[in-house]
């Protein structure tokens, strides 16, 4: 390709390096950028040190004792159903989660959260007292499921 004044374009944008500790008006002057003190303001200190960051990750890692076990059981109020479901429909953990109100692998206990007019046959790992009473109320029926 011929050169010429129509096909020219910029060059390389060229960066001078930056140079440090050449006085305070230079903006990099006194300890020139590495902090006061310690290994890493030294010469030769940054090699030293492996695991730089690793002291404000550990302190940013909650103290918690002991150890937490996720709930595998899963709270869904009759109101919900109310809602969700039609008369006479047989409620399982396999109907929640194709309603998408439960995820799949958790157990379900039923709550008395909201009123119930309809007549449903629910089947859960656990009922509260009061859940129970009001479902067995409208006519309907609450079987508990063996946990697995």
């Amino acid at each position: 390709m011929k050169r010429g004044l129509h096909n020219l374009q910029p060059g390389q944008k060229r960066v001078s390096r930056k140079r440090v500790g050449r006085g305070t008006g230079s903006g990099l002057g006194t300890f020139s950028g590495r902090g006061v003190k310690g290994q890493r303001s030294r010469s030769g200190g940054k090699s030293g040190l492996k695991r730089r960051g690793l002291k404000q990750y550990l302190l940013q890692i909650p103290k918690a004792r002991g150890f937490k076990r996720s709930s595998s059981v899963v709270a869904v109020n009759v109101g919900q159903l109310e809602k969700v479901f039609t008369e006479g429909d047989h409620i399982t953990p396999k109907a929640l989660i194709e309603k998408g109100l439960i995820r799949p692998g958790l157990q379900v206990k039923i709550l008395n959260g909201g009123d119930i007019k309809k007549k449903f046959s629910i089947s859960a790992h656990a009922f509260s007292k009061s859940a129970e009473e009001s479902i067995k109320k409208t006519g309907g029926t609450a079987r508990i499921i063996l946990r697995s």
